[in-house]
């Protein structure tokens, strides 16, 4: 993860590590790592990361109260932990979404807390109107609805505001390619030759970290140009994408019906450039129960200070809201 920001230092809970950690089997080939830390006997919260395909990290653990809350944190299908890392084998929405309550069930939780920033507010959605009786509630961060307005957005709408970055990311393409920068890159990302696969890695993960942040954040960039991250998202996202994310047209908006009676806060920069603040406001206005946080100086990270303060606070509303209860107890 990269370097917490000196004024988020104060915001977040201390470090902590976990007091249980394993690999999930999900089927033949995926195996799935989780983590539980805080208190064991806590309210559940179950954190999904971004990409899809970014993976999970320790710092993660720190938006929860450990005294309050039972954390859980997994990495999805190919991502982090997870092996095999970048496999898009048997890797879509759906089964994502039956991954989690697999390990909610093997965790024995009765309900949890779901949290989810960028593709976590994404998977976040689909699990909810999925499996709505196992939501206390919903905390989101940069809302990603994977509408192919989004995804074209992120492929070339971004140049208007990055344009250096968008340079770095076309110029391993040939010209000849570059009106279909999907195709081109998924046909690199899934090339079995690492020396195909990694630098297209590499310069997918990079460009989206260099668009992430309001203000320019070496940290971030060295962070998303790691090889499993870049792997794992560049890869991972591609294959999403090019599969509108296993799901029909819209789909989200159009089921948010089955989650208006969960308690949920949006929290959303203002001047997020990946994940722009009109579907926030979208989701919004299909969810006018849930509050609804714009943060004005704040781009798309979650280690932006503002948007970070909002997301502890967020989970501090809940611990004063419906408290979960695991099975057993």
């Amino acid at each position: 993860m990269p370097d917490v920001h000196p004024a988020l230092r104060a915001e977040l809970y201390p470090e902590i590590r976990p007091y249980n950690e394993g690999m999930l089997a999900l089927d033949g080939r995926h195996r799935m790592y989780f983590e539980e830390s805080g208190n064991p006997r806590g309210a559940p919260v179950v954190f999904l990361h971004g990409g899809p395909g970014a993976g999970a990290a320790a710092a993660h653990r720190r938006f929860f109260d450990p005294a309050h809350y039972r954390i859980v944190i997994f990495d999805q299908r190919g991502a982090g932990r997870s092996s095999p890392l970048g496999e898009i084998t048997d890797n879509t929405t759906p089964l994502l979404v039956a991954d989690i309550e697999k390990l909610r069930e093997y965790l024995g939780i009765e309900r949890w807390l779901v949290f989810g920033g960028s593709w976590g507010s994404t998977l976040a959605l689909a699990y909810a109107e999925e499996h709505p009786q196992r939501c206390t509630g919903l905390v989101l961060r940069g809302i990603f609805l994977c509408r192919k307005s989004e995804i074209d957005w992120f492929l070339y709408g971004l140049r208007n505001l990055f344009p250096e970055a968008w340079r770095a990311f076309t110029d391993p393409i040939p010209a000849a390619e570059r009106g279909d920068l999907l195709t081109a890159y998924h046909r690199r990302l899934t090339d079995p030759d690492p020396a195909v696969h990694m630098p297209a890695a590499r310069a997918w993960s990079t460009y989206e970290g260099s668009c992430s942040t309001l203000l320019p954040s070496p940290e971030t960039v060295a962070y998303f140009a790691g090889d499993v991250v870049a792997l794992g998202l560049a890869r991972i996202e591609a294959h999403y994408f090019i599969n509108n994310i296993f799901l029909p047209d819209n789909a989200l908006l159009e089921r948010v019906g089955r989650i208006r009676g969960i308690p949920g806060i949006i929290v959303q920069g203002r001047y997020d450039a990946v994940c722009p603040i009109i579907s926030a406001d979208d989701l919004h206005r299909a969810w006018p129960e849930a509050e609804y946080h714009v943060v004005p100086d704040a781009g798309h990270s979650a280690w932006e200070p503002g948007i970070c303060a909002a997301l502890i606070r967020a989970c501090e509303q809940f611990k004063h809201l419906n408290k979960s209860v695991t099975k057993g107890e």
